[in-house]
Order: structure tokens, then C-alpha cells, then sequence
């Protein structure tokens, strides 16, 4: 087997990280497995760079049987539990101790003492045959008859299933097709399975098949949503379709086929400062009863290659659907103005929403302020250096940085701005949220709209 250092190790790992190629195209590459790509990453993920150094240890008994029985408990995979506990070796290590397990219990899991017994064995004289004439003989060469058929049999299928060393669960299904014309004792004899290991493996293919249309539905909706959506919201997008399931059935589905979330967790950090002379008249009250009530707005700053975007959305806080907004390389008043024309726009002659910012220079220009007059519109504005008071505004930021901006890669302003349109259509029409009862901000204000 190739051994390969720790710095081309962290350059494949550092490749993949890069966002640009997935397992299979970097196995290609660099001459690898995708299984073993994948294994550097994740082991990378877990440990850092220890992860990915050479690891010489000898896995006591009572370790085995740890990790065995948390990956029972957690319904971890071979992959997993290797990634967790930092095994070298791949899953066929964490596999081999699953089946030693099986067959012998815990004694099984010991480590066998190295180098040459001290005593080599006596090997006994092979007894003459019998006499065809006996009757024990007659029913030894049927056994052995039957034992051959069902040799050959396995053994064919085993050529047309890999040609090379299986794993149980091949060699399972293998008996599973043969077992009709051959006795399962002798098939499992043949196959090297005892029978605990292979009942255990036919009700786990049984399981998968029972799920596999399940698992390749929420891989759909995973890809789908470009890895944004945790178990929760495939969860919610299934039950859109019409699929009952349970929650709990998706999440253990996703940890078998290694699907998580790709979002980065948000922080907020705030600043008690003073009252600003424009009052705070939301005062963290984020609930709307009605659409156009309550709007909230700010800006964030895209930086690619030294160059900055400006973005200055308004966000109904009914439903969270950004109602409008505007981009520019240049934070100037233009960016704010054109953002609330559009918004104004959009408002019937009763709606007078109350909308709130922070203490930006923009808010506070006499341009802006008398827009809002002119269109019955309250202004709110947070405290100075307070961003709590906009949390609102601010978790959209994080969601759209965590979602999009910090997942992908950008050449020119240009392509981000493109990129921004695309998922702010793509976060009112089709994210789901959960406390929308599982629909996206323009299917709740329509259902809304239509009772």
C-alpha cells in the first residue's frame, strides 16, 4: 500500500477546502481513492493537523469495545467512528473489530501476541479413508459433495460481484441469493460468516432498502439547496411534498450518508451605548401581525480581492422576505435612497410601516427623512453601537454570508452581484423557515393573503 506524507496529505485536504473540486475529481488527480480523500478531510475537520500525522498504536480491548458501543449508541458509521476517534487504518479497521466482536465477544478483541508461538503445533498423521462400504464414509462424501456445489456457487458470485476481497455485508447478500439451493450452514461455512454476523447484516440491508428512496430524496433536497439545509428543514420540505416523516428518521438517515448543514454558526456581539436623539420605537418587539407593519434595514460590506460591495436590503418583519434593496461599490447615499424608493413603492395608501435602522449616516441625512414623511413612514433607530436592537437585519446578514458568500468563490464584483440576486430570490420564494411553519416567506404572506 502507497504511503503518503503529512504535507501531500494537507495539500489534497487543502485543495478540497478550497471549494473548487469534490472528492472523486481530487481521487482522480492525485492518483487516490475517494474513500481515502474523504478520510484525510474528515479526520482533518476533527483533529487538525494531527489528524492527517502517522499513528502508531495498538488498540487495547476495552477501546474497541468503547467504540463499538458508541457507534450502537449513536448510529455511527464505520467512517465516523474512525473520523471520531481518530483510527488509522480506514473503516475496514473499525469493521474487522465489529466482526470479531460478533464471533467472539470481547475476548475476540484482544490483541493477539506478536511473533512465533514459542511451541510450534504437532501436526497429526491424516487418518487412511474408510471403505466406501461404511456408512459414515457415504454420508462424509455427500457432505463434502454438498460442500463443493455450494463452494463453487459462492465462489462465481463473488468473481461476478468484485473479483476482490468483499466486506460482510457483500458476502451476506451473496448467501441471501444462494440460500434457496444450498443449505446456510454450509453457505456460511463457505463464506466464513457466523450466523449472528450475518442475520445482523441481512436486517441492516433490509433497513437500507426499506430507506433508500427516502435517503435518495433528501440527497436531492441537500443538493438542491446546495448543502444549506440541516435535518430539520429537509425534515419540513419532505412534509411539503406530502411525505410524512419523522424527524429523527431523516437525521439518522443524513449521519449515514454523511450530510450535514455546510452553515457556519452566528454570533452577535453588542455594545450598550446612549440613547440616540431619533428614539428606538421597535425596542426589539420583532413581531408583526401584518405585512408592512414593522421593516427593518441596514448595510453590509462584500469584499473580493480588495474590492468592496455595498448591499442595503429592507426586511418585512411579518415574514422575514426582503422586500427590496439595492447594491454599489461606493457607499454613498444613492445606495440607501434607492433602496427605500423601491421599497415605497411596494406600499398600499393605508400601509404606514414603522422602519428601523441604525445610526448610520445615511438614516439620518434630511433626504432620507423626508422620504419617509412624505410616505407616512415611522422611523425607528437602534441605540449607538448596539446591534441587537437590528438583530433582525443582522441575522439575515449571517444567513446570507454563512448560506452563500463564505461557500463560494468570486473572480469580480460582478459575479457576486449576480450571485446575491440569485439567492435573495431564492431565500423569499423557496428557503423554508420553521417558525413559518415550514414555508418560505412568500408562501406564508400568500397563505396569509388568500385566508
Amino acid at each position: 500500500m502507497t504511503k503518503h506524507n503529512e504535507a501531500f496529505k494537507l495539500l489534497v485536504v487543502q485543495r478540497y477546502a478550497e471549494g473548487q473540486q469534490g472528492y472523486k475529481s481530487l481521487a482522480r488527480q492525485y492518483g487516490l481513492g475517494p474513500t481515502t480523500v474523504r478520510r484525510w478531510v474528515k479526520h482533518f475537520e476533527q483533529h487538525g493537523l494531527s489528524g492527517l500525522q502517522k499513528k502508531f498504536t495498538h488498540y487495547s480491548a476495552e477501546f474497541k469495545l468503547a467504540v463499538l458501543q458508541q457507534m450502537r449508541q449513536e448510529e455511527l458509521s464505520a467512517l465516523q467512528a474512525t473520523t471520531l476517534f481518530d483510527i488509522r487504518g480506514g473503516t475496514s479497521v473499525v469493521r474487522q473489530w465489529e466482526s470479531q466482536y460478533h464471533e467472539g465477544g470481547f475476548q475476540a478483541l484482544e490483541p493477539k501476541a506478536r511473533g512465533r508461538p514459542t511451541k510450534m503445533p504437532t501436526t497429526e498423521p491424516p487418518k487412511p479413508p474408510l471403505p466406501l462400504t461404511d456408512k459414515s464414509s457415504l454420508e462424509q462424501l455427500l457432505q463434502e459433495n454438498e460442500y463443493l456445489r455450494a463452494e463453487v456457487a459462492y465462489l462465481k458470485k463473488l468473481r461476478a460481484a468484485s473479483g476482490k476481497r468483499t466486506n460482510r455485508a457483500e458476502k451476506a447478500q451473496i448467501v441471501l441469493e444462494l440460500k434457496q439451493g444450498h443449505p446456510l450452514a454450509v453457505l456460511l461455512k463457505v463464506a466464513e460468516l457466523s450466523r449472528s454476523t450475518f442475520y445482523y447484516q441481512a436486517r441492516a440491508q433490509q433497513l437500507e432498502d426499506r430507506h433508500a428512496g427516502l435517503k435518495r430524496r433528501i440527497y436531492v433536497l441537500y443538493e438542491h439547496h446546495k448543502g444549506r439545509y440541516g435535518y430539520r428543514r429537509i425534515t419540513s420540505a419532505l412534509r411539503q411534498s406530502g411525505e410524512q416523516v419523522n424527524h429523527k428518521t431523516v437525521q439518522r438517515l443524513m449521519q449515514h450518508l454523511g450530510l450535514k448543514s455546510l452553515v457556519r454558526p452566528k454570533k452577535y456581539r453588542s455594545y450598550r451605548g446612549q440613547q440616540a436623539s431619533v428614539p428606538n420605537l421597535l425596542a426589539r418587539q420583532f413581531h408583526a401581525e401584518r405585512p408592512n407593519q414593522k421593516w427593518v434595514t441596514d448595510v453590509t460590506e462584500f469584499n473580493i480581492r480588495g474590492e468592496k460591495l455595498y448591499l442595503s436590503p429592507v426586511m418585512d418583519l411579518y415574514n422575514g422576505e426582503i422586500v427590496s434593496y439595492s447594491m454599489q461599490k461606493q457607499p454613498q447615499y444613492s445606495l440607501v435612497g434607492e433602496m427605500l424608493k423601491k421599497a415605497l413603492a411596494k406600499l398600499a395608501d393605508q400601509d404606514a410601516p414603522l422602519l428601523h435602522s441604525d445610526q448610520g449616516w445615511q438614516y439620518q441625512m434630511s433626504a432620507y427623512r423626508r422620504k419617509l414623511s412624505e410616505h407616512g413612514v415611522i422611523q425607528s433607530m437602534s441605540r449607538k453601537g448596539n446591534c441587537l436592537d437590528n438583530a433582525a437585519m443582522e441575522s439575515f446578514f449571517g444567513t446570507l454570508k454563512s448560506e452563500y458568500f463564505y461557500l463560494n468563490r468570486f473572480d469580480t464584483i460582478g459575479q457576486l452581484q449576480a450571485g446575491i440576486r440569485h439567492y435573495i430570490h431564492y431565500y423569499n420564494h423557496e428557503r423554508i423557515k420553521t417558525k413559518l411553519k415550514g414555508l418560505s416567506p412568500v408562501q406564508y404572506r400568500n397563505q396569509a393573503l388568500a385566508a
